[in-house]
Order: C-alpha cells, then structure tokens, then sequence
C-alpha cells in the first residue's frame, strides 16, 4: 500500500451569492478543496427533530436519483469533482457547504450519515474512511474493484457495526419478487438446491483507454477525478455519457471499473445471491473472450464453489454475460429474453426469475410439487419499502439494513475474485478466512492493485 499525503491544506472559503454563473465564476478560482461555506448548521441526527446531517459526494449523475430520499433530512454538504455539478445540487440543497474533494469533505464536523456516488474506482476508498470517521455509509454499487478493496470496506464495518449503518445501492433488492424467489429456494420448491445462475445480455465494447483528446474544462477537477486510478489524458468521452448512465463511459476500464459485474452484475447476481444464503467461496474458474490489458471482458463466465451450510449442499454459483449463456432448461425457455435474470436448479424443479417476476417449472418424473409446502402469508417476507428509507431509518433505529456491508462485500468478493480467475486462465483455489489464492502467486497478486501516490485506502 502507497503511503500517501493530507490533501492540501491551502483551500479557500467562499460564501454563496448570487445565481449559478457567479457561483461557477467564483468557486473556479477556489482550488480543489472547500468551495463553498454558508452561514448557520442545521442539527443532527440526535436532534428534536431527529434529522441526520447528510453529505451527497457525487452530487450529480446517481447522485441525482436521491435528491427525493435524502431531502427530508439534513443535507448539509455537497461534494462533486465537477462544478457544474455542484451548483445543479445547490439549486436543490443551497444551505449545503461545497467541495469538490471528498477527503475535505469527510472533515466536515457537524456529519452524520454519507451518501456515496462517485465512480467505482474510489467507492471502497470514500465508504472506508467515512466508516472510520463513525458516519453512517449509503454507497452505490459495486463497493471495489478488487478482493483486497472489498475485504477492507466488510473488515471496517464490522468493526463499527454497532453503530452505523450501511447500504449498497443495489436498489432493485426492494422489489418483493426477490422475497418471493428466497421464500421458494429456501422453502424447497425447486428440492434441493443444486446450482444457482445469473447472467445479463449486455455488450459494450470498448478498443482501450481514450486517447488524450483537449482539456478539461476549469470547472471539472480531472485529477481528483482520476483518483486512486493511474494517470490517463483527458478526453471528454470519459464524461460523454447521460446523468445517471455516465459510468457505461468508462467502468469498461480496467483502472476505473470492473465492466459488467460490477455494473448490471451487481444488481442481478444479488437475485441468486439473496437466495442462497452464501459467504465466500472456495474456488473461483473464468473463461471468455481472450484478455485484453485495458478493457475488461465482454464475453464472459465464471463459476464457484461454495461449500454446505445449515438448510443446503454444497452448490456451485455461476455467472454469465455479453451473450455467454447458461443452458436452457427445457427447449421452449428462452433464457436470452430475460435479459437480466437468475436461474435456481435443484433436484425437483428449477426456477427461472427475472428482477420482477419468476416461474417455477417442476422438472422429472416425480416432481409433483407434493413435496413442496408454501408457507402460510402470515410467514411471507415483508416488504421492504424504499430501499433509501430503510438505510436513512436504520440510521436512526436498530442500525439493520437489507444489504448491509458483510452482504454486499461478500458478493463482490466473489465477483471480482471471478475476474481474476479469467485472467490468470485456471481454476483458483480461495481460502476465505485469510483473503489468499492457495495455487496460483499471480492469481493471488491480482487480488489487489496499487495507487497513485498520494491515495490511501483505508484513511
């Protein structure tokens, strides 16, 4: 691990007049810590009013889709490398003081709870140090890029689990469907479980790294945008993309994201993933389309071992993508028009499931379905509500979310794990408890990477 510096301590401190122009025209001078402070604090979360103290880093893009969720509590900074950004943020929170470099903005004293929405290359680095500074962490997904990154995000909060809360932004978890296929895999309606599957058809293919192309414009702070990342020109296709989907620009990239099992694998893999009661596996294999040093894969398949727990056997757990498909179970299901699905194979039946809906098909000459029992509804999964106000009232109450960090650190783990037994081209065996590849030294040195100087993980 790099050691790195404090981030520059010569910022200066604007008070906000006037209208978007002057804001721009006046933080563009103000270097790339706080730009903005304005007057008076607004209470924290153990206040009569019991409103948490909320700073949105990544105020634009994801940032956008929780304007409505965090604007009934305090929010009281806004952090964005862009200043644009920052001033369509302050049109909707202007009591928020501004930065532009999240590490000045976890400084900020009156913090209670962080929202996390920047790009996935310093995910684990912004919820590692929010973490240690006590504050409670929403972050989108994935939460790193690397097993190392993801086995220090779950390490930091268990270590503070007794007093944060936490959720990765894996927001499709609040459909009920995902109650109804755990409730039917863990039930025994597809028998025993043998294989769980999940796969997702989308293919964006990139040549390699953009080539420099221009400057940044003086309001977008290209350094800290680059991050912990090594160094790349600028080229505004990196920022090319529409609010919200901008990461489809550059998370293909093996120093900015993990492609797709960290963008749409996130969300999908957690169908099977809820289901399945599992924590890490024992091996990891991958196989795709040949490798490529600066683009992470299209084509791809990885596979995993993970050994019995109370209510299973051991399974195996699979993921597809970019036109690598599992087998259809019967000809007349077409996997392909799911999209973005999981399948659940057991010795009975085998359930195919889509985010919002799912279908049972009893396979064999005995599988009547006498041998499954629903449960009464008196025993159904509630629903969860709005996956944002379940973090924002866990902050608040009893701390426990629905995919908290040792959940969601867990599936990434293995996901990215997958990534680097594709690249090594053989089988990996994992022991979990210590974080290390047992067969392969360059498998196990692709279970981390190094940083710009500068950049620390765990600050």
């Amino acid at each position: 691990m790099l050691k790195g510096t404090k981030p520059s301590d010569h910022q200066t401190i604007i008070n906000p007049v006037g209208t978007r122009r002057q804001f721009i025209q006046t933080t563009a001078a103000a270097g790339t810590g706080i730009l903005l402070l304005p007057s008076g604090t607004l209470a924290g979360a153990n206040s009569p009013n019991n409103k948490l103290n909320i700073a949105l880093i990544g105020a634009y893009g994801r940032g956008k889709a929780h304007y409505d969720a965090i604007s009934t509590e305090n929010v009281v900074a806004l952090c964005d490398i862009d200043e644009e950004h920052l001033a369509i943020a302050a049109e909707r929170f202007p009591k928020a003081k501004h930065y532009v470099d999240w590490r000045k903005c976890l400084e900020q004293k009156d913090l209670d709870a962080v929202v996390c929405c920047t790009t996935d290359h310093t995910h684990a680095f912004v919820a590692t140090w929010a973490m240690n500074r006590g504050l409670h962490v929403y972050c989108e997904k994935p939460l790193a890029n690397t097993v190392e990154e993801a086995r220090m995000v779950r390490a930091t909060y268990l270590k503070h689990k007794d007093k944060i809360a936490t959720q990765v932004g894996t927001q499709r978890h609040e459909k009920e469907n995902f109650n109804r296929v755990r409730e039917l895999i863990r039930d025994g309606a597809v028998g025993e479980l043998q294989e769980a599957h999940a796969w997702g058809t989308r293919q964006l293919r990139r040549p390699g790294y953009l080539p420099a192309q221009g400057e940044p414009p003086k309001t977008l702070h290209y350094d800290l945008w680059l991050g912990p990342s090594p160094y790349h020109p600028y080229n505004p296709d990196y920022f090319s993309g529409d609010p919200g989907a901008n990461c489809l620009q550059w998370n293909m990239y093996w120093d900015f994201g993990t492609g797709q099992i960290g963008d749409m694998g996130s969300h999908t893999m957690d169908i099977a993933w809820n289901a399945i009661d599992a924590e890490l596996p024992t091996s990891a294999e991958g196989e795709g389309e040949a490798f490529n040093p600066e683009v992470t894969p299209v084509e791809l398949a990885t596979k995993f071992d993970f050994p019995a727990n109370d209510w299973r056997p051991a399974i195996k757990v699979h993921w597809w993508q970019g036109g690598m498909m599992p087998e259809s179970p019967l000809p007349y299901v077409n996997l392909n028009d799911v999209g973005h699905g999981a399948m659940f194979v057991g010795d009975k039946g085998i359930l195919v499931s889509h985010f919002d809906t799912r279908v049972l098909i009893p396979t064999g000459s005995d599988a009547d379905m006498t041998y499954y029992q629903p449960r009464p509804k008196d025993k159904l999964i509630p629903a969860m509500g709005g996956f944002q106000q379940e973090w924002i009232d866990a902050c608040k109450g009893d701390l426990k979310t629905s995919c908290d960090f040792k959940y969601a650190c867990d599936l990434n783990e293995m996901m990215v794990l997958g990534l680097a037994a594709y690249r090594v081209g053989k089988k990996l065996d994992y022991d979990g408890a210590k974080g290390q590849v047992t067969n392969s030294t360059e498998g196990n040195d692709l279970l981390s990477r190094e940083y710009r100087e500068g950049w620390v993980l765990n600050g």
